[in-house]
């Protein structure tokens, strides 16, 4: 890409575009239907009848500051965001990407409740390209996200199969029932079907497989949790790509089985003079403060926060079984209070009851799905990568710094990536 040599201008951003509040939409009126319900946080519900059309970009009013959002179908903005009423005709792709270049926490709202006031907002100051410009920076960008929606999709794919073969073995029994009525399990090889028994026992009142039986979790992985650092002394963090992965229940959120990269970093001497537990590659982690069950395996060495649980194994092979075992597990059994995510602690993690069949079956299921997990790593790398890219590009292209005029031979598509 050349420097830029476009007509840009610099205007209040209200010039270009007419922030709204949302609006109001209790649950109990929400009714059944495909119309995103969109939060200061995302897509939080569906209803059966939209407050806006889109193409739509939303952003949070109190509650999640910061975050940008596009629906390109109709939806219902809620009144915990801003959403644009008008784009004044300019591209509403290209004002979705600039809204991500601009620090809405400026913005805020000096009130009982505090939170952002678009008739300030509205005062900003930004930098808007014509609208042959926008076009082509909202195609360049957008390109990027569909790849890695692409990806995304695939890996949703991958994962709901490996998940399928989970219930199948370790949840519905399907190869020990078959084997109970004198068949051959289906779809399964003559030597893995000799693995499972072919009858039931039962265990504090559960049928398990014949052999199989329950235990701590602790008893089959190294469990650890993670630190935080003093947050009144930022010099132990960073926000650049280069320290040390520290991962965050907000991680933990993303979509996809792997985890290699945070949002927040931690400096090496944080590491060491907090004695951070390190988890190494293989550990699947396990949100258990707050937010409860959500589960990703590691594919770099990485640090967390004390809300997350390290689980470390020996081999391989149990990282996925415990993955999947994690991911359908019943938490709501571990609590005796109403609020079941804090309830939960570290000694509660420690001796969850876990079902454990043989460790040659585990093995076996590990080698089914490998496959599976091998690609689905292979396409969140490949996301990571996607996403590098297009954070580095956004705001070189939004400030005018990079010229678009040639940009279908501008963004090189890494190796790998889906055409």
């Amino acid at each position: 890409m050349r420097r830029m040599a476009s007509d840009w201008k610099i205007v209040n951003l209200g010039e270009i575009l007419t922030l709204q509040r949302g609006h109001d939409l209790p649950s109990q009126k929400r009714l059944s239907g495909s119309v995103p319900v969109i939060s200061s946080s995302g897509i939080t519900d569906y209803h059966n009848e939209p407050a806006a059309q889109g193409p739509g970009v939303i952003t949070g009013r109190y509650g999640t500051i910061g975050e940008v959002f596009y629906s390109e179908a109709d939806y219902w903005p809620l009144n915990t965001t801003l959403y644009v009423k008008d784009f004044k005709g300019n591209n509403p792709k290209y004002i979705y990407y600039l809204l991500k270049t601009i620090d809405f926490h400026q913005f805020n709202d000096k009130s009982s409740v505090p939170g952002v006031n678009r008739n300030h907002a509205h005062l900003a100051m930004v930098k808007v390209a014509d609208t042959r410009t926008q076009n082509r920076i909202a195609e360049i960008l957008s390109s990027l996200d569909d790849k890695i929606a692409l990806n995304r999709q695939m890996n949703r794919t991958l994962e709901q199969m490996a998940r399928a073969l989970f219930k199948s073995w370790f949840i519905d029994f399907d190869p020990v029932h078959a084997k109970q009525r004198g068949e051959q399990p289906a779809g399964m090889d003559a030597e893995t079907a000799a693995l499972f028994p072919d009858r039931f026992v039962e265990i504090d009142g559960k049928e398990v497989p014949e052999g199989w039986d329950y235990c701590k979790a602790s008893e089959i992985a190294v469990i650890k949790i993670g630190k935080t650092p003093p947050r009144n002394e930022p010099e132990w963090f960073s926000q650049e790509r280069g320290g040390e992965v520290w991962i965050s229940i907000r991680d933990m959120g993303r979509p996809g089985i792997f985890i290699s990269d945070s949002s927040e970093y931690l400096t090496r001497e944080s590491v060491d003079r907090f004695n951070i537990n390190m988890a190494p590659v293989g550990s699947v982690l396990l949100s258990f403060k707050l937010t409860l069950g959500r589960v990703k395996i590691v594919t770099k060495n990485s640090y967390t926060n004390e809300a997350i649980a390290q689980f470390n194994f020996p081999r391989e092979s149990y990282s996925h079984y415990f993955y999947f075992l994690l991911l359908s597990y019943d938490y709501s059994a571990l609590g005796s209070t109403s609020s079941i995510a804090t309830a939960v602690n570290s000694k509660i993690i420690r001796d969850m009851p876990i079902l454990r069949p043989s460790a040659s079956i585990i093995d076996a299921f590990s080698v089914a799905i490998e496959n599976i997990m091998g690609l689905s790593r292979i396409k969140e790398e490949e996301i990571n990568h996607l996403e590098q890219m297009r954070d580095s590009l956004l705001p070189r292209l939004l400030s005018g710094e990079l010229d678009v005029s040639d940009w279908e031979n501008a963004v090189e598509v890494p190796q790998g990536a889906p055409a």
